[in-house]
């Protein structure tokens, strides 16, 4: 029997171009990720690493592939009944690059968290907790997404994915808009997190600085297609893939080349 928590085995996804043809998005995406650990996505804009995440989550219904947590597949199509639809959530959550758009402007951080633990039939005493947990206090339980800074909201996000007790917790460019202090500060969060909690990540970057320091796997994505793998120090120290190698070469240092990046 398997030991990894989510199975992924050759996802696919493509659309369909105005001209005629399709785009290939995602072409036979296949990584596993064990319970407790980190695997990350990485890759440019327009290599499909958002798609990939879109899929396991169902926001994106899959061409072909599966996807398995804990040896059950997950459907292509969301389940009809509610306790399915929860269950299904209870699998896995994602954390969107800006909450705002994911929160709803009318709830305090405390009516967020509550409405979430009664939505899956959790106790809404957690909530306080919950608050604790990702670094919010009694002010900014009081307050709306309007009224906290970028950070914050996101620390709230994370909050309520976790307040469905996931298996699994996606992050699509989760601190991309946020300022280097702030990224470092919810990068060392979700690690605590991942530490006490045992939840699974599967993070989605662009930046391999990022996913250096939160993953323990990476995936290396151009044009829908996975050019290389493997445990994240061996990829990004010793990659073989010449794509790679360009990534990396782009990423400012002390002893960066520009020349190098567009050779």
């Amino acid at each position: 029997m398997s030991t990894d928590l989510l199975t992924v085995d050759g996802l696919s996804k493509s659309y369909p171009l105005p001209g005629g043809g399709r785009q290939l998005a995602a072409d036979a995406v296949t990584f596993t990720v064990r319970p407790g650990g980190s695997t990350g996505i990485v890759g440019e804009s327009g290599s499909g690493k958002t798609t990939v995440a879109r899929m396991l989550v169902g926001l994106v219904r899959q061409d072909s592939g599966t996807v398995t947590v804990e040896g059950r597949p997950r459907a292509a199509r969301t389940p009809r009944g509610r306790t399915a639809r929860l269950a299904r959530a209870r699998e896995i959550q994602m954390v969107f690059q800006d909450p705002y758009l994911s929160l709803d402007p009318r709830l305090t951080s405390t009516q967020c968290l509550r409405t979430a633990l009664h939505l899956h039939g959790r106790d809404e005493s957690l909530v306080a907790g919950l608050l604790d947990q990702v670094g919010l206090g009694s002010r900014e339980a009081g307050a709306r997404p309007r009224e906290l800074s970028g950070g914050q909201r996101q620390r709230l996000a994370i909050a309520r994915a976790l307040a469905v007790d996931p298996q699994v917790l996606v992050l699509d460019e989760a601190v991309a808009a946020l300022d280097v202090s702030i990224q470092a500060q919810i990068l060392q969060l979700l690690g605590e997190i991942r530490r006490d909690t045992g939840v699974a990540l599967v993070f989605v970057s662009h930046d391999l600085a990022v996913v250096q320091h939160i993953t323990d796997e990476v995936l290396v994505m151009r044009r829908g297609k996975v050019l290389e793998q493997g445990p994240t120090q061996q990829v990004l120290t010793t990659p073989k893939s010449p794509y790679t190698k360009r990534l990396l070469s782009s990423v400012p240092r002390k002893t960066w080349n520009p020349e190098a990046s567009t050779s």
